[in-house]
């Protein structure tokens, strides 16, 4: 099911933005004209990505707990001390909307 979060203008490149969606909490960052959708959950201490710093050049997020950083692009983890992965999400953009599939 795709469901619409927001224009492409409600999301800053570069940043992370906290969206609520059927029951979840996802944590949405742009960069430019890329979007990236995950859990907003650490893996490693149920720690708000949300609250992380994005990095664009290496297309990750930090976990603003304990460091930890995610490929945004898999949710992969890139450091210690998280070992697991976070859920990602497939997103597409229509009519300068933003849409996330929630299955």
């Amino acid at each position: 099911m795709s469901i619409d979060i927001g224009a492409i203008a409600d999301f800053i490149s570069g940043e992370a933005t906290k969206v609520e969606v059927e029951g979840r909490t996802l944590v949405v960052v742009r960069i430019q004209n890329d979007f990236y959708v995950l859990d907003d959950r650490c893996s490693h201490e149920d720690y708000a990505l949300s609250e992380g710093v994005v990095d664009a050049a290496s297309c990750e997020i930090e976990c603003a707990r304990h460091g930890a950083m995610f490929s945004l692009v898999d949710g992969t983890p890139q450091s210690f001390p998280a070992t697991k992965p976070v859920r990602t999400y497939k997103t597409a953009v229509t009519n300068d909307r933003v849409e996330v599939t929630i299955s």
